[in-house]
């Protein structure tokens, strides 16, 4: 039996400052492979070359990554600033309708990082520009030297709700994560309930509230070390069982949980 296919949202590069490039990180087609157990296809980030449709009839599942980008102020209302710092406006274009399908469709997806940050802003949330810079938060954002080992490592506390979806799911109701991020969760969206804060009250777990299908999201990088880590091994695990349900035509497991 074929394994269904979990789309990876590719960002865009530019080689040797010449040559453009779609690509995603490698760490997170070993974390879909290899622990969700699915085939990753990474997709050109561009409405240009794909539309949500063919996506949404291709994938299974899609993972959300991170990406150096932030989704554009205009996404939710605010005008762009230099804090607000780079954007990729075509990914913002393919992401956040994707987004919004899947949770009407019920089809799996996993936030990670920008991913995160874009559910939020796609049912109609909004984000803070720089969370170090607000009053009595801590700097999430990955150090800039060191090895690639010293800037996953783990870095601060994330506490559940008490027997909320998290909690369950991770069978702890506090675990350890790494922290590369410099935007946050200002005002959650429509149906956004944020399970999970580190120390200093910034969200880092979210999910759908209500929604037909998987829809967990974090804003640390599960990816990293997918296959041992004990809080990103049944993360993943959670969204393949999730993205074979989808492909086998069956209700999630995670919508029966929550």
């Amino acid at each position: 039996m074929a394994r269904p296919i979990v789309g990876i949202i590719g960002n865009s590069y530019l080689i040797n400052d010449q040559y453009p490039a779609h690509a995603g990180g490698t760490m997170n087609s070993e974390a879909v492979s290899q622990v969700s157990n699915a085939v990753p296809m990474v997709i050109p980030s561009d409405p240009a070359l794909v539309s949500v449709a063919e996506l949404l009839e291709i994938c299974d599942g899609f993972l959300l990554t991170g990406g150096r980008p932030n989704v554009h102020p205009n996404e939710y209302g605010e005008a762009e600033t230099e804090a607000h710092g780079a954007f990729d406006r075509a990914r913002d274009a393919i992401t956040l309708p994707l987004i919004r399908a899947c949770v009407e469709r019920g089809q799996p997806f996993l936030g990670v990082c920008r991913g995160f940050q874009e559910v939020n802003v796609a049912m109609g949330g909004t984000l803070y520009p720089e969370i170090r810079d607000l009053p009595g938060r801590d700097n999430h954002r990955m150090p800039p030297d060191g090895t690639l080992e010293e800037k996953f490592a783990l870095r601060h506390k994330v506490r559940f709700s008490e027997n909320g979806v998290f909690h369950r799911l991770m069978g702890s109701q506090e675990v350890m994560t790494n922290t590369l991020h410099g935007q946050g969760i200002k005002s959650p969206g429509q149906g956004v309930v944020v399970d999970g804060h580190a120390p200093d009250g910034t969200p880092e777990a979210v999910y759908i509230e209500n929604a037909l299908g998987f829809t967990l999201s974090v804003q640390w990088h599960p990816e990293w070390n997918a296959c041992n880590d004990p809080v990103s091994r049944p993360l993943f695990q959670a969204f393949g069982d999730a993205v074979y349900a989808w492909a086998a035509g069956q209700d999630t497991p995670i919508r029966k949980r929550a």
